[in-house]
């Protein structure tokens, strides 16, 4: 009996491949009542009736991407992580929690961009959700450091929170920006993790850690112009910035916007943004005569150019 049902279970489940049911090429997985089938000692009426086929959740993927580089000099491209082809351009993407470790990560890509150009531009784009207070600073000194040979360009992406917005607003005067609908966030720093110990230990760690944030706010001033007064007086609580205030504020010089035209098209490499553009956009316009109607209008149709490409030469 046990040998007629084990038969007849394999060949209900080849019946089943042949009538393409169950794909041998999907990812298909059986359901642990199914291997009771397939055994006939535990085999039942209850556990027969169970057979069925689910397909597993198709999942994105969760690691770093990969793109392909060809190095100087080789004839095959390989393909290496998007961060790592950024570095060859000079470009860190900062967008996670600044402690030790990530303090440490780009400490180390910044001297080792340094050795290889000590004068070329480094570019570096923030969106740190926030940092700890002695590694950020850290960070900040090598900035400082770096700055006064090498040109450094920060962009805030999203939101810079904390520490992530100082670092932020040390690049080069100039050449420190954001988009439009980025934020900041300046506050002083607690401690980074509980601290124990005698209550002469806790008091000595919380005037060093005081006199850290003092510190911070010393160099918030001279980073942005205002009085160190009134960088205290807004730190007293969390202070948001968004990307014009930051620019009346003096944390960064400039608001990325979009180009009129692509910058492709001219030749140029594509960018965040560039700063030029006329003032009065088309819908602005009082010659034409508003929306939709820009194809009765002559002198739009006598443009010998397209607005998104170089101009077109006739013949």
């Amino acid at each position: 009996m046990k040998d007629f049902l084990g038969t007849a279970t394999l060949s209900s489940l080849l019946l089943l491949l042949l009538a393409g049911s169950i794909s041998t090429t999907s990812a298909f997985t059986f359901s642990s009542s199914s291997s009771s089938i397939v055994n006939p000692t535990t085999l039942s009426w209850k556990t027969s009736t169970s057979l069925f086929a689910t397909r597993e959740t198709i999942k994105m993927p969760t690691s770093t991407p990969m793109v392909p580089y060809k190095p100087p000099g080789s004839d095959y491209a390989q393909f290496v992580d998007i961060y790592s082809r950024m570095y060859r351009d000079r470009i860190m993407f900062i967008g996670k929690f600044i402690d030790e470790n990530a303090a440490n990560e780009i400490i180390s890509i910044i001297l080792y961009l340094r050795k290889e150009d000590p004068s070329g531009p480094i570019t570096l784009y923030f969106n740190v959700p926030g940092a700890m207070l002695r590694p950020a600073l850290a960070v900040y000194d090598l900035i400082v450091q770096t700055r006064e040979n090498c040109e450094i360009n920060t962009v805030n992406l999203g939101l810079c929170t904390g520490m992530g917005a100082f670092l932020c607003g040390s690049g080069t005067k100039g050449r420190r920006c954001a988009m439009p609908n980025s934020r900041f966030l300046l506050q002083r720093t607690g401690l980074d993790a509980p601290f124990q110990g005698q209550a002469s230990d806790i008091g000595l760690e919380v005037a060093n850690l005081k006199k850290m944030n003092d510190r911070m706010e010393y160099e918030l001033s001279k980073m942005t112009g205002q009085p160190v007064s009134q960088v205290q007086l807004d730190l007293k609580r969390d202070f948001y910035l968004s990307s014009e205030e930051a620019v009346q504020y003096g944390l960064i010089d400039k608001v990325l916007l979009p180009s009129p035209q692509k910058r492709a098209t001219q030749g140029q490499d594509t960018d965040l943004g560039a700063f030029e553009g006329d003032d009065d956009q088309k819908y602005q316009n009082k010659k034409e005569k508003g929306w939709g109607s820009g194809w009765k209008d002559e002198a739009r149709n006598t443009k010998n150019d397209d607005d998104d490409g170089p101009p077109i030469v006739k013949q």
